[in-house]
């Protein structure tokens, strides 16, 4: 017999991934009022889709998973405005209308804002971020074409600034893009897979600036951008645009003199409960008190969204749940280059950890190997160019599976083995030469060593 379930006011302040899986989750287990908030666009829409929309793939509309009918189907209310003021002793929030609106339990599912560190001139005409559907409405403006648009400059190596970098390119739009590091995203990936990207990026006619910072905006006297300036040796760029694409921070400024605990984001427990009662924090703007295994405490990362939202609905619904994300798992895409990740592969390997690496001679395909130099316990994978499938490696984790037995069942992994090329034979056999090796020289080590024992 289903437990009867009191019907309680639940707001929610952003309509992403997180806020609207909430919304769903907690409509399915229950009859709470559901009330969902955001500024930006009265509608759920996939951000990872506006490039698309830009692209010519796709129409905005295309962009959203629901018919307009089923909000009022399934009893959900969305509501348009900006929240100015979160009020925690009498439970309201305050719009910059004036307005005001009454919650039994909150959840914050604010998002991200990009970055901005002072540039001179960051809020002049034609700088921009890439996150929201305002963005998107930007770029239009200032970069329709290349008859408007001479040129482009993006700041920041992200996976961010390299889907502006496509979307400006796909409109033939000349681009510079500035990297503060000595090779794209060197901070998450090993060397060799960085400089794949490197080479994708200026294949794609692409002027890549590694060791490059900004150091101003300039514009003309309409405030309108003109061009920047580089902090290393003072150069001028001339452009139209400037794409800031330097990371993103939780979206948390209005929270301030709440009494809600914020430290970059906000601060939660495993219940995704902040310190204040019936107050939640969900998506990239929540922030773990405690750092779950290997993960970062915010991960701005779409799955990691959905499962919050989940979790925290189950919560409300009477069944308290923690949040458990499982083993880490991403993709991406560089260009025509796909990019996935299964465990942990850092850009340097720590003191117990071996890698395997094997690249195809075309230089766009790539595998690599993480695993204990002594158990041989596979700890993770990324490939480039090659699609494989993530409830194998999952399992493989979740069994704490030698890299023996990924790379014997290799094909396993394989995301489509009728119509994809395979690599799984090669792969293995330059493992076994190369493990042969190693094997040979320890033993040469050894001999070495007792025949130089006294």
């Amino acid at each position: 017999m289903q437990k009867k379930i009191t019907p309680k006011s639940i707001v929610i302040i952003g309509n992403g991934i997180s806020g609207i899986t909430a919304a769903r989750h907690i409509r399915k287990y229950s009859t709470h009022q559901i009330t969902v908030i955001s500024e930006e666009h009265p509608y759920f829409f996939s951000r990872t889709a506006l490039m698309y929309v830009y692209m010519g793939h796709m129409k905005f509309e295309h962009t959203q998973p629901y018919e307009s009918h089923f909000w009022k189907k399934n009893r959900i209310t969305l509501k348009q405005g900006r929240v100015e003021m979160v009020n925690t002793k009498n439970k309201t929030l305050q719009f910059t209308n004036g307005e005001e609106l009454v919650y039994d339990s909150l959840i914050l599912a604010t998002g991200s804002k990009p970055n901005k560190f002072g540039w001179k001139g960051q809020d002049a005409k034609g700088v921009m971020g890439l996150y929201h559907k305002q963005d998107l409405e930007t770029l239009e403006h200032y970069a329709p074409n290349s008859n408007v648009c001479k040129r482009a400059v993006i700041v920041g190596g992200g996976l961010i600034g390299i889907e502006l970098a496509e979307m400006l390119h796909s409109r033939h739009i000349p681009v510079t893009f500035l990297v503060r590091e000595n090779s794209f995203w060197n901070g998450v990936l090993p060397e060799r897979e960085s400089e794949i990207i490197n080479r994708e990026i200026r294949e794609k006619g692409i002027d890549l600036r590694l060791n490059t910072n900004l150091k101003e905006i300039i514009t003309d006297e309409n405030g309108q951008v003109r061009g920047i300036i580089t902090a290393e040796d003072a150069e001028e760029i001339p452009c139209n645009l400037v794409g800031l694409t330097a990371g993103v921070s939780p979206n948390i400024s209005f929270l301030a003199g709440s009494g809600i605990k914020t430290n970059r984001g906000v601060l939660v427990n495993r219940y995704l409960e902040t310190n204040i009662p019936d107050i939640y924090a969900i998506g990239d703007c929540a922030e773990q008190q405690e750092p779950i295994g290997e993960r970062r405490s915010i991960e701005a990362v779409w799955y990691t969204g959905r499962m919050m939202g989940e979790t925290v609905a189950q919560t409300l619904c009477e069944n308290p749940r923690t949040y458990n994300p499982g083993h880490w798992f991403n993709s991406a895409k560089f260009f025509d280059i796909e990019y996935q990740t299964y465990g942990w592969v850092g850009s340097v390997p720590k003191k117990e950890e071996a890698r395997f690496y094997w690249e195809h001679p075309s230089e766009k395909k790539c595998i690599h190997i993480n695993f204990d130099q002594k158990s041989r316990n596979f700890f993770g994978i990324n490939t480039f160019g090659i699609r494989l499938r993530h409830p194998f490696f999952d399992r493989a984790l979740q069994e704490g599976e030698t890299v023996d037995y990924v790379l014997e069942h290799f094909a396993d992994a394989n995301f489509d083995p009728e119509f994809y090329p395979q690599y799984e034979q090669e792969i293995v056999n330059q493992f076994n030469r190369e493990q042969n090796t190693q094997i040979q020289l320890k033993k040469k080590n050894w001999k070495r060593f007792f025949s130089n024992t006294p």
